[in-house]
């Protein structure tokens, strides 16, 4: 059980950090990214964290 929190822990740093970024990135006021490239590539990465995520703690 607890070897579970442990592997979980990972994937909630990246979530955390990814997410703050996407935030920063946002505009708005013109309700767009400063660096659209750089926002999909975080977007990608965030969404895959979650999936993975998800998937663990279902299991």
């Amino acid at each position: 059980m607890e070897n579970k929190k442990v592997r979980a822990f990972p994937f909630l740093l990246i979530i955390i950090v990814i997410g703050v970024a996407l935030f920063k990135l946002f505009d708005f006021e013109t309700l767009t990214f400063a660096k659209p490239a750089l926002a999909i590539v975080y977007s990608i990465t965030f969404l895959l964290s979650i999936y993975f995520l998800v998937r663990h703690l279902r299991k």
